[in-house]
């Protein structure tokens, strides 16, 4: 490989690729590298430090029961964990149809027409529903009221996120707040549904008021309480979200978790996020795709309110399994089996001589205790229990799925403990005293049982409307059939487990078996994000390691693991920055210069954070144009703030003038933010921090070996130097900073700790020898293909030797002219040579960014390479008129099995060259499930859940699709009826404008 690209050996490859003055000059100190057994050896003793009681915390996150079919075949399979962001659909209907059924049960249990696929958790989604109502006030409001009774760490979210934008969060009783002192300024109010403490209300009256006020009501509600609650669309909630944890998604001392966001119909082309949307592939049939894929900050930028890039699609795709598993009825069997055992609590609570403050109730209960709260809380925890403390005499306790009639019977003693009732304590030792009776007697004298379930629920707001009535969530309820659907949706999906996935900027590596092994050990999975300290004492070790090793590896003094994406990197670097220039006096420093190359969410995360955008040019060949930076720093040096910059460079080269436009900025006052997404070509090499970096956010889901799920989950920790260290994210519930600190930027005070893990376990295993070489091969792939390549296509940006860094970019601009050929047309065709395309037209239009990792073997690099110079081979075919310019090969591509089976092949090419272009395709091939998608018709039908109608335009008439395959000719003006309606699943036609459904 060396001799193909022409240096002697990689220590000469990096002596030519990396500039020797950001050569590191401190090594890093993580010792060597430990073998795979004595790793995880290690690392179950630290677990072990944890301890794992049952928590009834509640706060928005419970215990759950992951139905072993879905822990084993998508939470622990790579055919699942390994998936890229569905961008290329025809190689991801699987997961593409499960985001579809996740989107589906949203709008279902919410009572909205449309849900995204997901955001990173509870809290973020509250600033995310914020910034909606700013959006949609114009911005012309700038009131946000947030009633008491949500939950502490959004509240502190929401409040994070407004500064940034000059809102004013007012958080009060729901009850008391005056629209008209404030008249005209209030853009949206947030409620709670339960409340944190627990209560079941009747918001009816305020959402009309908040409606009649102009402003938009937005719910935070809990999902499995909408089994048996009015869903918030039904008493006019025009934004509803929450935590789908509880439904089969591990604790994970706080995440990752998939936040679940549904809106009104009027809101859904504003929504932040993905959404899955149905359309149609060249041949008619149905096809999913990610609608709208150009989301906000691709088009407004600086002017964006939401950053959103990585969603928690693996999360949400185990959720969504879970409600296909479980069934309408099943769901609802858990709730109110839940809501019984909370109900039989609040009694026996009561004949303790206990006061029940929460009248009415779901899952939680406040209680106002005959004795100091602290007292029941340190009982409770010395019989392995935590419940919440609300204040000096009341706590808070929340029951899940996983409760037993034995743990409600611990539940009570606890709650007996200083009681006068005698015959709750009699016994010292779980089991001395047979739990049963009691709780069957109260259950008894309450007329609980399962034909009389508990009602603890006003009558007004108990849910009467049905839900998951679509087929999908009625027919997979035995193992058997559940197996089955995971697999057949997998077969679907081109993951790692089949072929390299070579996407430039995403460094789709290995996510080693050994690393994600201890994700799923009880001693990880079931701690609560807000048990106390000292129970969590291994994830304490383990995350300080990780601080540490990962502050080695990048040269900044301190890192904060709470930011759960990328982009929340971006923007929690940008927040800290802005913190650090406030406490010097200089709030005057608002300005934030960006590349016109970097990637949209950093102008939206510059925005976010309050700062004024600056573009700044690039030169031809890519590199940042420093005498436009000197221009521009100098130009703003009283209110420069900051730079965005990404290294190596968007373009795959490492700049020579790093260094110096570090220096420009530092001398007009600014800070240096630098973008982490290409880190995979520094560690070991260089540092950030040496190169002039204040501050970079680290993206684990790429460098450090965090699977990306599918679309997510992502974790984007930032490392900072000293001068920046006081101000890193702060919790309102747990203590993770000190006084300086900025607000929470994610729910968790650790983000998501859970696949924290992995990234602990890979650094561990390679140590400093294993991370330099790894980044030495990752140049070394990156540039033997390019020179593999290179006489063939013609290659944008390279070094002064013509060598790339860990990625590369295809030009594939000239084919539109010489054969009316374009970058997705060689994406496309590559699926049907089984690989996934790489990066298509970022940062340049229409071209192909290829990073092919250290991960992969010289065979998969060469058989990438040989599909790569057969399609070529193709193109020249046109390009000599061999075949037609709008209908060959790769303008068709891909070539599914239905397309290849037809009676009468009408192409001017053969079978075997669509489907076996080269012979090794015959003995191992992946097939695209679909044709060419048709990207267009599902933006302008847009349909985002299973059994929703999409109309399309025939003539005079329109066409009426559905799921039950039942097609009709309506008239058009059933149209606007019909576009409303969004769960239909059969339709009767009745004459010229007469209908019924």
């Amino acid at each position: 490989m060396c001799k193909v690209i022409g240096v002697k050996s990689l220590e000469n490859l990096v002596e030519r690729t990396v500039p020797p003055s950001i050569t590191i000059r401190n090594a890093t100190r993580l010792g060597p590298g430990v073998p795979e057994t004595e790793v995880l050896e290690r690392l179950k003793h630290i677990a072990s430090k944890n301890k794992v009681f049952r928590s009834y915390i509640g706060m928005g996150y419970t215990n759950t029961i992951t139905p072993k079919v879905i822990l084993r075949n998508i939470m622990e399979n790579p055919g699942w964990y390994t998936q890229y962001t569905p961008y290329q659909p025809e190689i991801s209907q699987g997961r593409l149809e499960s985001l579809l059924n996740f989107q589906t049960m949203v709008c279902d249990f919410t009572g909205l027409p449309v849900a995204n696929a997901s955001l990173l958790d509870e809290g973020t989604a509250a600033a995310e529903a914020m910034m909606m109502c700013f959006s949609q006030a114009k911005r012309k409001k700038n009131m946000f009221f947030v009633d008491q009774a949500c939950h502490p760490q959004t509240i502190a979210c929401v409040k994070t996120r407004g500064e940034g934008f000059g809102i004013q969060v007012v958080v009060g009783d729901y009850e008391k707040f005056d629209f008209e002192a404030n008249a005209g300024n209030v853009m949206g109010v947030l409620i709670q549904y339960p409340t944190t403490d627990g209560r079941v209300l009747d918001y009816e009256t305020f959402v009309e008021k908040a409606h009649s006020k102009g402003a938009m009501v937005t719910v935070a509600a809990d999902l499995l309480s909408l089994a048996l609650l009015k869903p918030p669309g039904e008493f006019g909630a025009d934004i509803v979200f929450g935590n789908s944890q509880r439904f089969g998604v591990p604790l994970g001392y706080g995440g990752p978790h998939a936040a679940f966001f549904a809106v009104k119909d009027n809101l859904k082309r504003n929504m932040p996020g993905r959404l899955i949307g149905v359309s149609k592939d060249v041949d008619g049939n149905k096809a999913y795709r990610l609608a709208l894929q150009t989301r906000e900050q691709h088009i407004r930028r600086e002017k964006a309110t939401s950053n959103i890039c990585t969603a928690q699609a693996l999360l949400a795709n185990m959720a969504a399994m879970y409600a296909v598993y479980h069934g309408p009825e099943g769901i609802r069997a858990i709730a109110q089996r839940v809501h019984n055992l909370t109900s039989v609590l609040a009694e026996g609570v009561r004949r303790l001589g206990h006061t029940v403050k929460t009248e009415s109730f779901f899952d939680t209960i406040t209680v106002e205790l005959k004795y100091d709260a602290e007292e029941l809380v340190l009982a409770a925890a010395d019989a392995g229990i935590n419940v919440r403390q609300v204040d000096a005499r009341s706590i808070a306790v929340t029951l899940d799925e996983t409760v037993t009639k034995e743990d409600l019977y611990d539940l009570l003693r606890v709650f007996a403990t200083a009681s006068f009732e005698e015959s709750y304590r009699s016994g010292s030792k779980r089991g001395n005293f047979a739990p049963t009776p009691i709780l069957d007697s109260i259950a008894k004298e309450l007329g609980i049982s399962a034909e009389n379930p508990a009602q603890n629920i006003p009558q007004k707001l108990v849910r009467t409307s049905k839900y998951l009535t679509h087929p999908i969530f009625n027919k997979f309820h035995s193992e058997t059939d559940m197996l089955r659907y995971i697999s057949y949706l997998q077969s679907k999906d081109l993951s790692l487990a089949e072929a390299m996935i070579p996407l430039g900027s995403c460094t789709m590596k290995l996510n080693a078996t050994t690393e994600m092994i201890p994700v799923t050990w009880p001693e990880f999975a079931h701690i609560h994000p807000f048990v106390p300290v000292d129970q969590a004492s291994g994830y304490r070790i383990m995350l300080q390691e990780l601080e540490y090793a990962l502050s080695e590896v990048t040269g900044f003094d301190q890192v904060s693991l709470q930011p759960n994406s990328g982009a929340q990197g971006e923007y929690t670097g940008l927040r800290v920055i802005r913190a650090y220039l406030r406490s010097q006096g200089q709030t005057n420093r608002d300005v934030c210069l960006i590349p016109v190359s970097a990637h949209g969410t950093n102008p939206a995360s510059a925005a976010m954070a309050g700062f004024k955008v600056v573009i700044v040019k690039c030169e031809e060949n890519g590199n940042l144009d420093l005498n436009d930076l000197r221009a521009k720093a100098e130009q703003y040096k009283d209110t420069l703030a900051a730079t965005m910059i990404t290294y190596p460079s968007t373009y795959g080269v490492f700049e020579e003038t790093i260094t110096e436009a570090c220096e420009i900025v530092h001398q007009n006052g600014g800070q240096v933010y630098m973008d982490g997404a290409n880190l995979n070509a520094q560690l070991g090499l260089c540092k950030p921090a040496e190169i002039g970096a204040d501050v970079c956010h680290l993206n684990l889901h790429k460098t450090f070996c965090i699977p990306h799920g599918g679309g997510g989950p992502g974790m984007g920790p930032i490392g900072v130097k000293n001068h920046l260290a006081p101000f890193l994210p702060g919790h309102p519930v747990v203590k993770t900073s000190g006084e300086l600190a900025i607000g929470p930027v994610s729910a968790a005070p650790w983000g998501s700790a859970s696949i924290l893990p992995i990234s602990w376990a890979y650094l561990k295993m390679m140590g400093d020898d294993g991370v330099r070489k790894a980044t030495q091969v990752a140049l070394l792939n990156a540039n033997y293909i390019m020179k593999r390549l290179e006489k063939h296509y013609k290659i944008l940006f390279t070094n002064e030797n013509g060598l790339c860094a860990h990625e590369f970019i295809i030009d594939c601009r000239p084919f539109l002219e010489s054969a009316h050929i374009e970058a997705i047309d060689i994406a496309k065709r590559l699926h049907d040579y089984g690989f996934h395309s790489p990066t298509m037209s970022f940062p340049v239009s229409n071209t192909l960014m290829v990073e092919p990792t250290e991960s992969e073997s010289l065979v998969e690099l060469d058989r990438f390479i040989d599909a790569m110079i057969a399609i070529r081979a193709e193109i020249a075919e046109v390009e000599a008129g061999k075949q037609p310019r709008d209908n060959n090969v790769l303008t068709n591509a891909p070539h599914p099995i239905h397309q290849l089976l037809v009676g009468e092949w009408k192409r001017e090419y053969s079978r075997e060259k669509a489907a076996y272009p080269v012979e090794g395709l015959r003995r191992k091939k992946f097939w695209p499930s679909v044709g060419r998608v048709d990207d267009t018709f599902g933006d302008r039908n847009l349909v985002c859940c299973v059994g929703a109608t999409f109309l399309c335009r025939l003539g005079r008439l329109w066409l009426l699709d559905t799921d039950s395959s039942l097609l009709l000719f309506v008239h058009r003006s059933a149209r606007a009826h019909l576009s409303r309606s969004t769960s239909l699943t059969r339709y009767t036609l009745i004459r010229r404008r007469r209908w019924s459904l």
